[in-house]
């Protein structure tokens, strides 16, 4: 089960990164929000010069795994 609505549809790192922006938005409080926008933001730097489709494809399965876990991991607390 994905996070948000929409996973399904990220194909690109663009929209891969405003889909985990959007994440940030659903979680419990301002500072926990803050705290994975700047990892997003981070890890979006980082990948930044990638250029291997296959390797894109990857980070971007995985980072939807990441949120989906995450997003589970603070609706169990609430």
């Amino acid at each position: 089960m994905a996070p948000l609505p929409g996973a399904e549809l990220v194909q690109r790192p663009l929209q891969l990164y405003r889909y985990l922006l959007r994440c940030c938005r659903q979680l419990p409080t301002k500072s926990i929000q803050e705290h994975y926008k700047h990892a997003v933001r981070q890890s979006f730097q980082v990948h930044s010069d990638e250029d291997n489709p296959e390797r894109i494809q990857q980070i971007i399965k995985r980072a939807i795994e990441d949120a989906d876990w995450i997003m589970n991991k603070y609706k169990k607390q609430s």
